[in-house]
């Protein structure tokens, strides 16, 4: 089992930014690829971006502003968001998917003001 922390999100201004971390624990040596999910009021969640060992892979609605990054030591993966639109308005959560079950952690709100 992997249990997952997130952190970092709040209200910014249009063209702001903030950082979001995950810190996960329990079965961490299994972790393979961690991730990062937004869900908006009234639309599906959706992929913002990924990290395994070798790959990072990016939605193109933020391919150029957002960077995700991972601490392997500390368990912890990142996600720089630069140049905040209020369509990034939406609960993030982190995700990490195991073997026969996908983990999420609980969610942070992010809310961009224009």
């Amino acid at each position: 089992q992997v249990q997952l922390v997130e952190s970092g999100g709040g209200l910014v201004q249009a063209g702001g930014s903030l950082r979001l971390s995950c810190v996960a624990s329990g079965s961490t040596f299994a972790i393979i690829t961690m991730g990062w999910y937004r869900q908006a009021p009234g639309k599906q969640r959706e992929l913002v971006a990924l990290i395994t060992s070798r790959i990072t892979n990016y939605a193109d609605s933020v391919k150029g502003r957002f960077t995700i990054s991972r601490d392997n030591a500390r368990n912890t993966v990142y996600l720089q968001m630069n140049s905040l639109k209020p369509e990034d308005t939406a609960v993030y959560y982190c995700n990490v998917p195991g073997v026969t079950y996908t983990y999420w952690g609980q969610g942070t709100q992010v809310t961009v003001s224009s």
